[in-house]
């Protein structure tokens, strides 16, 4: 592929991407979106980032595979369910982490 069609190729991609976002707000603007509508974009965001973290922690880019991460990310979430503060979440997932590593 030539260095004009790899740059042709990521316009048309931000092109259609500034579209497709902006078509919401176009569509929508100034009203009020309804409860059951709201309900579900707000919902969007966790399962989103749960699911980030899922593939994140349970994969290596080709496979599943359990490690060290996985473990770290598993106590963290424990950690947050039982009323830890995000901070605390962290530092359980890397010290979790890295004892893991060390051993």
């Amino acid at each position: 592929m030539s260095t004009a069609t790899a740059l042709t190729l990521v316009g048309g991609c931000a092109v259609i991407t500034a579209v497709i976002k902006s078509t919401g707000p176009v569509a929508l603007g100034g009203r009020e979106l309804p409860p059951w509508f709201a309900s579900i974009v707000a919902m969007m965001a966790p399962a989103l980032f749960a699911a980030l973290a899922v593939t994140q922690a349970l994969a290596d880019g080709r496979q599943l595979e359990l490690g060290a991460d996985t473990a770290g990310v598993t106590l963290a979430g424990v950690a947050v369910w039982r009323g830890a503060s995000m901070v605390t979440a962290v530092l359980v997932a890397a010290v979790t982490t890295a004892a893991l590593r060390a051993v």
